[in-house]
């Protein structure tokens, strides 16, 4: 047992400690990104029971854990452990908002993909002076990084696959849009 003489002489006073900001770090419960779950958390419960009663996982190891080679075993022999049938998950009180996080992660996004401006003006340079020509395209002598005829046919077809930049480059040039016999054409036919 320490001598209270030690434990007195211990305790110092640091004047360089804010301890109100220590305080509000250590209660600071931190934000929140999410609406849905920011507008049913509670204040009062830990991180841990607040993502419970949503249905959450606060511990994905614990959640999906990975069966266990012994247990695999015994279960494949028959002997099945009291611990496995005790586990009765209870139905969240909050269900809605880990169904409404699943509907919103499932709803469809756009598309926001695009070539950068290097790239689109090296395919319409390509495209305006060769058109379909893509073996003559590979002989250009602008080809500094010598890409196959493929390799540009096909970077010529994802071009042509983003509306904003490819109606961009028919309007500049007074063309329209056409689907042409070249994109159904095989391999072989060029």
């Amino acid at each position: 047992m320490t001598k209270l003489r030690k434990q007195r002489r211990k305790k110092v006073f640091r004047h360089n400690v804010n301890r109100k900001r220590v305080r509000n770090k250590i209660f600071n419960q931190g934000n929140i990104g999410c609406q849905k779950v920011k507008n049913e958390w509670d204040q009062k419960k830990s991180v841990q029971g607040n993502l419970e009663e949503m249905g959450l996982s606060y511990d994905p190891n614990l959640t999906i854990a990975i069966p266990k080679r012994k247990k695999q075993l015994k279960e494949a022999l028959g002997a099945v452990d009291d611990d496995s049938q005790k586990e009765d998950p209870q139905e969240p009180k909050k269900k809605f908002v880990a169904q409404a996080l699943e509907a919103d992660a499932k709803a469809p996004r756009e598309k926001r993909f695009r070539l950068p401006k290097g790239q689109v003006e090296w395919i319409t340079y390509l495209m305006k002076k060769y058109g379909n020509d893509y073996r003559g395209m590979a002989r250009d002598s602008k080809n500094y990084y010598q890409e196959t005829w493929k390799q540009l046919r096909q970077k010529i077809r994802s071009f042509k696959k983003i509306p904003e930049q490819y109606e961009r480059y028919l309007k500049e040039n007074g063309l329209e849009r056409v689907e042409s016999d070249e994109e159904t054409m095989t391999d072989d036919e060029l």
